[in-house]
């Protein structure tokens, strides 16, 4: 299952972010890949895991609108994976894809465990993986049964669709978690 737009993720620029505003401490903006509309510049945190990929990491301390947040931070993060801009609509669907389960795995922080600490993204020449870190204790699952027609509650259904594999992760005597989830890279 795939979600589109008539526009690639890049095309438009970052989501608007008219409530939200830029992030705390005025980051630097860059002009955006087709001349639109300015993103943050937020400064990854880049490094190579032993598998040869590679991950970038935000942090939300102190930060406000982390949704867009979050989703311009893992735009910029495609752009330089070479993910966008898209060439193909299988391309364009994945990189879709990925901003969509960003936004439903930061949400679902901010709504249900007193906001996401991290996100961290991990991508190789296969997969994709996204992991939002919170202090909250509980557990994350698709509400059943699921009813389409029904507002709300609709994030880790879409999650569960969208990914090859999700799943939370508890480090013993620490607060809170890690929720993940893998997607496939496109062919």
């Amino acid at each position: 299952m795939s979600t589109t737009r008539p526009c690639s993720p890049g095309d438009r620029g970052p989501e608007p972010s008219g409530a939200s505003g830029p992030p705390v401490g005025g980051a630097p903006t860059r002009s955006a890949p087709d001349g639109g509309v300015a993103v943050p510049t937020v400064p990854p945190e880049s490094s190579e895991p032993s598998d040869g990929g590679q991950v970038r990491r935000l942090s939300f301390d102190d930060q406000s609108g982390v949704v867009p947040l979050a989703r311009d931070f893992t735009r910029q993060a495609l752009y330089a994976w070479g993910w966008l801009p898209a060439a193909t609509a299988d391309r364009r669907a994945a990189a879709e894809d990925v901003l969509l389960v960003v936004s439903e795995l930061v949400t679902n922080a901010c709504l249900h465990a007193e906001g996401p600490d991290h996100l961290a993204i991990t991508c190789d020449r296969k997969v994709i993986r996204i992991e939002v870190t919170d202090r909250g204790a509980g557990q994350p699952a698709p509400r059943t049964p699921h009813r389409a027609g029904r507002p709300g509650g609709h994030g880790m259904f879409i999650v569960q669709r969208l990914c090859l594999d999700w799943g939370v992760v508890r480090a013993p005597e620490v607060a809170g978690k890690t929720v993940w989830a893998e997607l496939g890279a496109p062919a």
